[in-house]
């Protein structure tokens, strides 16, 4: 699990987090150590007090290099019509072969 990152990343101590969380410090710095490891509940607290998906959290799945926002987006492409996703699609495309030929130039 990828607590103790998250949370420096946040410049949030153990306590901080645990008070989101509802949990006590003592169990954030076992999650940290892992020397004990949360319920699917805890997980899912943690989550959203990272503002991250499970998935990034515990580091498995499909969406694990995603962060939130990364979802949210896709998700919301997936609702779209399919000429709307079509140009959308085309846009993106244009701007990641913009931002690959720079890096082959580089």
């Amino acid at each position: 699990m990828k607590i103790s990152t998250l949370r420096k990343q946040k410049n949030c101590s153990q306590e901080g987090v645990a008070q989101k969380i509802d949990a006590s410090r003592e169990i954030i710095g076992k999650y940290e150590r892992n020397e004990n490891l949360p319920s699917i509940e805890m997980v899912v607290k943690m989550a959203k007090a990272f503002e991250i998906t499970v998935d990034f959290l515990i580091g498995e799945g499909e969406n694990v290099a995603f962060d939130k926002e990364t979802v949210e987006r896709i998700n919301d492409i997936q609702k779209m019509d399919p000429d709307t996703r079509s140009i959308l699609f085309n846009v993106i495309d244009t701007y990641i072969q913009n931002f690959k030929t720079k890096q082959a130039f580089r």
